[in-house]
């Protein structure tokens, strides 16, 4: 299987000097590089090419530690500046064993065209090139790009790269969670399990007799909802249409059943919980960063 190197480019309306301290500089670039947790760079000689190591933080318990050497950087008489790395890790889990790569900045009209360009060997045999294919290459280069676009905005905007990240995730955390819990609750409660209590309240809200039928479509809905957050791109549209629903969900639920109101995890405070979580995801979900700005191919 042939792989492809990963390229990322973008625009970023910075002149070539900041943005060239910002992804040299190792305390300003491990701060908007989603790839690491922080970088050192070792005492050289002035005759030396520049080593370093690095951090990724991937849970608690598992960090991945390597190493990086900057092999030289080129400045040509257009104002076009260019630099090339070498980086490994020794770690047996790594899905990288080593690889080489490079930056590059060209001044514009607008301000700087940033781009890199890298690729590098896996450990794991055969396998380890089948994860890296379908899992590890689609993801290390999409952080990649999101990192990208977190730098273009903190020099383009000022917003700091850690305020990006706390409302990329959290938008996408909360999106991810509200996904499973319509799925959950439209799949088991009504179309798998069909549920007493589910037929019930339904029964006490309808006048005619179809209360199972309409239960399996009421199902069906909640399910499509759940995908929906998946698939759809402006978050701030459904957390803004949540936040109207649940009060009215909370009513309607308290009207088919005036007693679940004294139950243990009652309608009242569980929508209570998805209406402030809701609310959340609507204040940080604006203007997230995102890989979709950048190009992937040459």
């Amino acid at each position: 299987m042939k792989k492809k190197p990963i390229y990322v480019e973008i625009e970023i309306e910075s002149g070539i000097d900041e943005l060239w301290n910002a992804s040299q500089n190792p305390n300003l670039h491990s701060q908007w590089d989603l790839r690491f947790s922080s970088i050192t760079y070792l005492p050289k000689k002035d005759d030396e090419p520049q080593m370093f190591t690095y951090k990724r933080s991937v849970t608690p318990l598992l960090t991945v530690e390597g190493w990086g050497k900057s092999t030289g950087t080129l400045n040509k008489k257009d104002g076009t500046r260019s630099s090339s790395l070498q980086f490994g890790t020794n770690q047996w889990f790594s899905p990288i064993k080593e690889g080489r790569g490079y930056w590059k900045y060209i001044p514009n009209k607008k301000g700087t065209t940033f781009l890199t360009q890298y690729d590098y060997d896996v450990n794991f045999g055969k396998l380890g090139n089948m994860f890296d294919a379908f899992v590890f290459r689609p993801l290390i280069g999409w952080g990649t790009a999101l990192s990208f676009d977190v730098l273009k905005r903190w020099l383009e905007k000022g917003e700091a790269p850690r305020s990006q990240y706390f409302r990329f995730f959290t938008t996408y955390g909360l999106s991810i969670l509200f996904a499973f819990i319509w799925i959950y609750h439209g799949l088991v409660p009504k179309i798998i399990g069909k549920h007493p209590e589910e037929i019930r309240m339904l029964a006490n809200t309808i006048p005619f007799d179809a209360t199972e039928t309409l239960m399996i479509f009421i199902g069906i809905a909640e399910v499509l909802f759940g995908v929906l957050w998946l698939i759809y791109r402006r978050k701030k549209h459904i957390f803004a249409l949540q936040v109207a629903v649940f009060p009215l969900l909370t009513i309607a639920a308290l009207i088919a059943a005036p007693e679940a109101a004294i139950h243990p995890f009652n309608p009242v405070t569980f929508n209570l919980a998805l209406f402030v979580l809701s609310l959340i995801g609507y204040c940080t979900s604006k203007d997230v960063p995102t890989a979709k700005r950048c190009k992937r191919k040459r």
